[in-house]
């Protein structure tokens, strides 16, 4: 990778970095802040599942995903579902106010995008989509 595209894609992802800082933060897009979107998102899409399992696929320490999670809970946006086999463990399982909660905030923030995006092709949109993708990905390599 030559020096130039380095420093543009250092710069950008920087500047990306503190613009969706600010976003997060907009009270508009919905009430749900970065951590708990994420958290509330993978439990939706993927299925109930473990705080450790959360702390390895987000690389945090178990016990700012446990945080996140009892926050979650005090919220009834998820509930725990115990482990038979291990009495100490347990599962985490959206509710369906967290279900609710987490929709109302993702079409907030497709809005929000869909405005930033609103001069761009649909090829743009995609083949950025795609690149995003393939960078988040780089780094469970």
């Amino acid at each position: 990778m030559g020096e130039n595209s380095l420093d543009m894609i250092e710069f950008e992802l920087t500047l990306l970095h503190r613009r969706l800082t600010s976003i997060s933060t907009d009270k508009t897009i919905g009430n749900l802040d970065q951590s708990a979107y994420l958290l509330l998102q993978r439990i939706a899409y993927h299925g109930s599942t473990g705080v450790k399992a959360l702390s390895d696929e987000f690389r945090l320490d178990i016990s700012t995903v446990s945080r996140q999670a009892a926050a979650l809970e005090q919220k009834g946006y998820v509930s725990r579902i115990p482990d038979p086999l291990d009495g100490r463990a347990y599962s985490l399982h959206i509710t369906d106010q967290g279900i609710e909660e987490l929709m109302e905030s993702k079409n907030a923030r497709q809005a929000r995008i869909e405005e930033l995006l609103k001069s761009w092709s649909d090829e743009e949109r995609s083949l950025f989509g795609q690149l995003m993708k393939k960078f988040n990905r780089t780094f469970t390599s």
